[in-house]
């Protein structure tokens, strides 16, 4: 089964450009939000294993908060953001934050590796540029 997973980011072009990096990975794209709601939405209508948040989102810096609703609707959730300071440990979902600008590659190599902790298999270590929060 292809891993689902959900762009939360609000500038359109970088989710775009990670919707088709995704999506020439293999993977399925959920959905993409720009925003709390539009992301809670995805996650209620279908199966969701893995998030890419962005913390600044359209409705202001939830991206955080929003991680851990995601986390208790069962999402595996990784920050992708240009401000990795602001997101810290505890959130048991989080697998990490990856900072951007970033490639194909570091995106590949960070699912893949979120996906294998999702499934209690990450046998793997941490792709470079992730920053391990659990």
């Amino acid at each position: 089964m292809t891993a689902r997973i959900l762009i939360v980011e609000d500038e359109a072009i970088v989710a775009a450009e990670l919707r088709y990096m995704l999506e020439d990975l293999g993977y399925e794209v959920a959905g993409v939000a720009a925003d709390t709601t539009d992301a809670l939405g995805y996650v209620r209508t279908a199966d969701v294993d893995l998030a890419l948040v962005d913390v600044h989102l359209s409705d202001g810096p939830t991206g955080p908060a929003l991680g851990s609703k995601l986390a208790e609707c069962g999402v595996t959730v990784v920050y992708l953001t240009a401000n990795p300071g602001m997101v810290k440990g505890g959130n048991p979902a989080a697998i990490g934050v990856l900072g951007k600008p970033t490639d194909e590659a570091v995106v590949s190599s960070t699912v893949a590796y979120a996906l294998a902790r999702r499934g209690g298999v990450a046998t793997m270590p941490s792709p470079p540029g992730l920053k391990l929060l659990n």
